[in-house]
């Protein structure tokens, strides 16, 4: 009975990829932000405002632990150097780190708008934060300098600062590999 197989495959095929679409569907767009219906504002709840502080803490602590960890580290001890054993890796590495702690950086100030003081420390980074953009992609390709890497360091030193003025302490959280990969 040979016709039967095909269909129940087909069938199978199809509830996968609908439960693949569904569920990516319902994690995408996970910037640490609450949705547009609930989002905290600065006349918002005391628990509001004291999730918002959480949430900027963490994501600040990720954007600095990947920071530290796969870019200025490395770029220290000069893995970044032409000729060096597993400089590609390490380059590929800071790529991602790059990016991923864009990402949470702008995730962290999108929750301070949520604590009226956290916001106004942070409110001056945000230019800093967007300079950073491109340079996951100089890094990915080796292109990155001693100036890149230190404005690196600057932003997360200056939100970790931002956020200790505000009441909110930002401690380094090195993300695993697989999360910087997504």
């Amino acid at each position: 009975m040979p016709g039967p197989v095909p269909l129940r495959r087909a069938v199978v095929a199809f509830v996968l990829s609908c439960a693949l679409l569904l569920t990516t569907a319902a994690c995408g767009g996970d910037d640490g932000s609450a949705s547009a219906g609930a989002s905290p504002t600065s006349s918002g709840t005391f628990e509001q405002q004291r999730l918002a502080k959480t949430r900027f803490v963490a994501n600040a602590g990720l954007a600095a632990g990947a920071t530290y960890q796969w870019i200025v580290k490395p770029y220290r001890a000069g893995k970044f150097k032409k000729g060096t054993e597993g400089r590609t890796f390490a380059l590929v590495k800071a790529g991602l780190a790059g990016t991923f702690a864009y990402n949470r950086l702008k995730a962290a100030v999108n929750n301070a708008k949520g604590d009226p003081l956290l916001s106004k420390a942070v409110a001056p980074l945000t230019a800093g934060i967007d300079s950073l953009k491109e340079l996951g992609t100089k890094l990915r390709k080796g292109e990155a300098s001693d100036a890149d890497v230190g404005a690196f360091e600057n932003v997360i030193n200056s939100v970790k600062d931002a956020g200790k003025s505000a009441g909110a302490e930002v401690t380094d959280r090195v993300p695993s590999t697989s999360q910087l990969g997504g």
